[in-house]
């Protein structure tokens, strides 16, 4: 397994080090998929330590809110460039390593795509993009036996999250008071879903949006 960090060495190592713990192999290798030369030589990287690709995850991701007021270029750009453009690359490069066998793209989108919040134009629109490249590449990379689905998580505890003073206060009372399973998500309540569609038990399943968001659209 390749695991990819932009800046967290520390934190990709670890995970490298809980993949070995459990049996598996994994290596670590730094690339910012939003520059596309960087996806490139991540793949190839790739190629090289494992000789082919199986699944692909495309977790990478942004979000800021703003009002439209304070939507500019920069924002704009900063976006689409990880959220939208870093999906076909990574998505182009993988095409490449499959094998005659076929393989399975998972894309990590949001349903912010369908909930679309306040202040989220620029980010919601990333993730609607998400979910059309999902449902195009499924229908362009099936005869070619690459599934393609998206995994749209509501709000869930991350470092990104974090980042963004959003963990706590209100926006988190908000989503715990409309989600009907009135609580928060955890990255372990993505994770088996990830799992499920890499993999064989969902090998007649392409083109799929899996809302994972504790009842939020």
């Amino acid at each position: 397994m390749v695991v990819n960090y932009a800046t967290d060495k520390g934190g990709a190592e670890n995970v490298v080090r809980d993949i070995a713990a459990a049996g598996g192999k994994a290596v670590a290798i730094q690339a910012n998929v939003a520059i596309s030369s960087e996806t490139r030589r991540l793949f190839e990287n790739a190629r090289k330590t494992f000789g082919r690709l199986d699944i692909l995850v495309n977790n990478a991701g942004v979000y800021e809110f703003r009002p439209i007021e304070q939507v500019d270029e920069e924002h704009f750009h900063k976006h689409f460039n990880l959220n939208v453009l870093a999906v076909l690359i990574a998505s182009q490069e993988a095409v490449k390593l499959f094998g005659p066998e076929g393989g399975s793209i998972i894309n990590i989108g949001s349903v912010a795509s369908t909930y679309t919040p306040p202040l989220s134009s620029v980010y919601s629109a990333t993730k609607a993009s998400v979910d059309a490249i999902t449902r195009t590449l499924a229908k362009e990379l099936g005869p070619r036996k690459i599934r393609v689905n998206s995994i749209n998580p509501g709000a869930v505890i991350t470092p990104g999250l974090h980042a963004a003073g959003l963990a706590d206060g209100e926006f988190r009372n908000q989503i715990e008071r409309e989600a009907p399973l009135r609580r928060i998500g955890q990255p372990d309540d993505i994770a088996p879903a990830v799992a499920f569609l890499a993999s064989p038990d969902a090998s007649w399943i392409t083109g799929e949006i899996l809302a994972v968001s504790g009842g939020i659209r």
